[in-house]
């Protein structure tokens, strides 16, 4: 008997980074499903820590304040990409991570060295723990949270394409006002200290501009069959 051709495809850890609006999380979420692969939102993760900041008071002008809290909330995060969970102690926040007062203070959360050092803990923990392999998505991925990653994956778009897909996603916004909400969180995110939102040297860089989501997905599932392939 062939063994080979009945073997299981390799077990592979894929990291895909880039800024808000680039079609990373509807890539990930679809790539991973069709390749049944496990999946992680670790931007859920930040917003869940940050969302339990808000909830219980903590003064997000104040880094201390932030790094003493960090290690409070137990996040769990679900890895099945049809339905990716979360909860904080207990409770679900799939949607009240979504806020619009969440999305506006998470990168100055997300920016504080104690968040960033338990939530890549609790990354690195899921990805090792994902038997089939995993896709992880993300800001630092591909350079911090899993630098050994079998396969890196930054995706770009412009300003007035990622604008446009947010202001899709969110009803009623301004594609000027989302544009510019971007370029703000992008400067925050690539320039913060600890973990900034940067391409790794060895990433494959995708630019979503003029692609749709279906050509993106079709993209990255070829990026990861053939480096399954390889294996």
């Amino acid at each position: 008997m062939d063994t080979a051709a009945t073997a299981a495809p390799a077990a592979v850890i894929v990291a895909i980074d880039g800024p808000s609006g680039t079609g990373k999380s509807s890539t990930s979420k679809a790539v991973a499903d069709q390749l049944g692969l496990s999946y992680l939102d670790t931007g859920a993760q930040y917003r869940a820590i940050t969302w339990w900041m808000v909830s219980n008071g903590i003064d997000l002008t104040d880094p201390q304040a932030i790094a003493a809290a960090a290690d409070k909330p137990e996040i769990v995060s679900g890895t099945d990409p049809a339905a990716p969970a979360i909860t904080v102690d207990g409770t679900d926040v799939a949607g009240p991570i979504r806020t619009t007062e969440v999305t506006s203070k998470v990168s100055a959360v997300s920016a504080v060295p104690e968040v960033r050092t338990r939530i890549t803990e609790l990354q690195r923990s899921i990805a090792a723990a994902a038997e089939k392999g995993i896709v992880v998505e993300g800001r630092d991925i591909g350079t911090t949270v899993l630098p050994d990653a079998d396969l890196k994956i930054f995706l770009t778009a412009s300003p007035e394409a990622r604008a446009a897909r947010r202001s899709g996603e969110i009803k009623g916004s301004d594609v000027a006002a989302t544009k510019e909400a971007l370029i703000k969180r992008d400067a925050a995110d690539s320039s913060r200290k600890t973990s900034p939102l940067a391409k790794a040297d060895d990433a494959v860089e995708v630019d979503t501009s003029d692609l749709t989501l279906q050509q993106v997905i079709e993209c990255v599932v070829t990026l990861v069959e053939e480096k399954r392939a390889g294996k």
